[in-house]
């Protein structure tokens, strides 16, 4: 595979970033048009690739009636939320900041779920005040908290427990999350005897429970092996007279960020839940995030200089203007980001390329060993760059975080404006 090849889609789903005559287009739109308009770095999501990820889910699973529920922390921008909103989606939330964007958004309280190993009071309080559907509990600390905060508000709290499979999804460690290993949720050797006292709690109403194994789960085997586990434990506790309302399977859905990888089975995965549920009046809710966003979105950023290699064995490296704290996934996780040239090369020659930034910082990167053909001031584009990109950006070195643009047909819009270094200096305190 060539490291400039743009990620594949198939004729039922086409890529939401193709080539026409040699120039990379966002659905209709030149890419080099909106770097023109908006500067760089940008980051740009396609509304046509988002939509139909959406429906890709929703259609696996029919005729299964499934509340998607977006995974907010994905891509967190208000437009991207509205847009999920108006296609009927609930929303995952992890922090009472997630929450006020996902009100903001339009969406309806009670289809969302609040996630999460670290909840506050203050979170839990303006969560049962706005009367959220469920909370998904991952520890008893947090547990004996949601029945104080419920019984001193008057309202009662409604809960899922998040139960630990020991499952191993298979994916890097520090996106794994349903390992005995790992901080979240409650083992689920303990947790029949956590809803028996959920169940006598009268702050506690309980809906259901949840299982999330990991992020970025290329293969349907973990998820279907964690699914049979908990679905062991709902046939035990309705023998103990405990009946629940859903089935919460989180996300986790991975998607293929080179060319050449191999993309999730969403037809096989959607059959085996169909067939493990078959029988069962369970309602089901899932997270998606990744897999919705991530294929939808790159990060144009222009070249600002070459510094080739100054002897033999030296790498070669190209600065450009995006940096770590832009795009962290390659230097947190080691993360593949197909880079390509948004235009044609001419004659220039193809060397291998290291793509960093100018962040002080020897792991500030984007792209190591990269075949390109590259002159200062040429625009390129990081793939798979809509989840994850902006929501984990920074702004380190005193950078302002780059703007966000929309594509929706033959036409763009800004919907999140580029910082300025005097957004990142008005909220620090002047000395006294």
């Amino acid at each position: 595979m060539s490291n400039s090849t743009t990620i594949a889609a198939d004729s039922a789903n086409p890529a939401p970033f193709t080539h026409r005559e040699g120039v990379l287009h966002a659905e209709a739109v030149a890419l080099p048009r909106i770097a023109e308009n908006v500067g760089t770095p940008v980051w740009v999501y396609s509304r046509a690739h988002f939509e139909r990820q959406y429906q890709t889910l929703k259609e696996a699973l029919q005729p299964l009636d499934v509340r998607l529920c977006y995974a907010v922390k994905a891509n967190s921008n208000l437009s991207v939320l509205r847009i999920f909103a108006e296609l009927g989606a609930g929303f995952d939330i992890v922090s009472g900041g997630e929450l006020m964007r996902v009100l903001e958004a339009g969406a309806k309280p009670q289809d969302v779920v609040f996630s999460g190993v670290g909840k506050t009071v203050e979170e839990i309080d303006f969560a049962l005040k706005t009367g959220i559907g469920c909370f998904n509990v991952e520890s008893v600390a947090e547990l004996d908290r949601l029945s104080s905060r419920a019984r001193i508000l008057g309202r009662p709290a409604p809960v899922s427990l998040r139960v630990n499979p020991d499952v191993d999804a298979g994916t890097h460690p520090y996106i794994s999350t349903g390992l005995r290993s790992n901080k979240f949720g409650i083992p689920i050797t303990a947790a029949h005897e956590l809803y028996r006292s959920a169940a006598a709690d009268r702050n506690l109403v309980l809906r259901g429970i949840d299982c999330h194994i990991g992020s970025q789960i290329l293969s349907p085997a973990p998820l279907i092996e964690a699914l049979s586990s908990v679905l062991a434990l709902v046939d035990a506790l309705a023998a103990d007279g405990i009946t629940l309302q859903h089935i919460d399977l989180g996300g986790g859905i991975g998607v293929p960020y080179r060319a050449d990888d191999a993309a999730f089975d969403v037809t096989r995965w959607g059959a085996d839940i169909r067939a493990a549920l078959a029988g069962r009046t369970l309602d089901l809710v899932l997270e998606p995030g990744r897999f919705l966003v991530a294929n939808g979105g790159v990060l144009l950023t222009r070249i600002e200089y070459l510094k080739p290699a100054s002897e033999p064995e030296a790498p070669n490296f190209a600065i450009v203007d995006a940096a770590m704290n832009d795009l962290i996934r390659p230097a947190l996780y080691d993360a593949w980001h197909t880079i390509e040239r948004v235009t044609g090369a001419d004659a220039t020659p193809i060397k291998q390329w290291q793509v960093v930034g100018p962040v002080c910082e020897s792991g500030d990167f984007l792209g190591h060993d990269r075949e390109l053909a590259l002159e200062p001031g040429a625009l390129l584009a990081v793939h798979s760059a809509g989840a994850y990109g902006m929501a984990q950006s920074s702004n380190y070195n005193t950078r302002p975080r780059a703007a966000e643009v929309l594509v929706e047909g033959d036409s763009f819009r800004v919907i999140r404006r580029r910082e300025t270094i005097r957004d990142l200096l008005a909220a620090e305190l002047p000395e006294a």
